[in-house]
């Protein structure tokens, strides 16, 4: 007596579409898994390399930025010697300070710090900070009067702002003493 099974009440073709179409979409499935995977295996690839380029390009970052305490003193030094009331006399020790400051400052440039060059130009709060005011002034309201402290970038990134002071326009100055 023959037994009556599921396979015989299911037809060969039918049973043979399903499985192609199973299939395909397993293939189809595997396929866009693969193509993830692969898209993001790239993307670690690039950012790999974009941290590798930046670590090689602002790994004196934190160096620099304490160098930038010799630049100032130096530079005080210079400033301090030329307001020495013999300027006809050529002093030996000024000379030295001079051209100690000019290798550094061209050392510092071939690493790819610069000086932020902020006197007389427009206050832009990305690379200046305002310390005060001044209405006394030649100079355009929000224009940089006075600079206190050079800035510096590295590369095209900040290393430290110029610390500046800034015009502001008359009538500002007026309408609060009017109040």
């Amino acid at each position: 007596m023959a037994t009556n099974t599921m396979d015989d009440d299911v037809e060969p073709s039918a049973t043979d579409e399903s499985k192609d179409n199973d299939l395909t979409s397993e293939i189809a499935s595997l396929r866009d898994r693969l193509m993830r995977a692969l898209a993001e295996t790239e993307n670690t690839r690039r950012q790999g390399e974009r941290r590798e380029q930046d670590a090689q390009q602002y790994a004196i970052m934190n160096f620099a930025r304490e160098l930038l305490q010799v630049v100032d003193n130096l530079r005080r030094a210079i400033d301090a010697g030329a307001t020495v009331p013999e300027a006809g006399k050529t002093d030996g020790l000024m000379e030295g300070v001079a051209a100690t400051d000019r290798i550094l400052n061209q050392i510092l440039n071939r690493f790819g710090v610069e000086e932020i060059k902020a006197l007389n130009e427009p206050f832009d709060p990305r690379k200046h900070e305002a310390v005060m005011e001044t209405d006394q002034t030649e100079q355009p309201p929000g224009n940089v009067a006075q600079v206190l402290e050079n800035g510096y970038m590295l590369h095209d990134r900040l290393l430290r702002p110029a610390r500046v002071v800034v015009a502001k326009s008359p009538q500002r100055s007026s309408q609060a003493a009017e109040q």
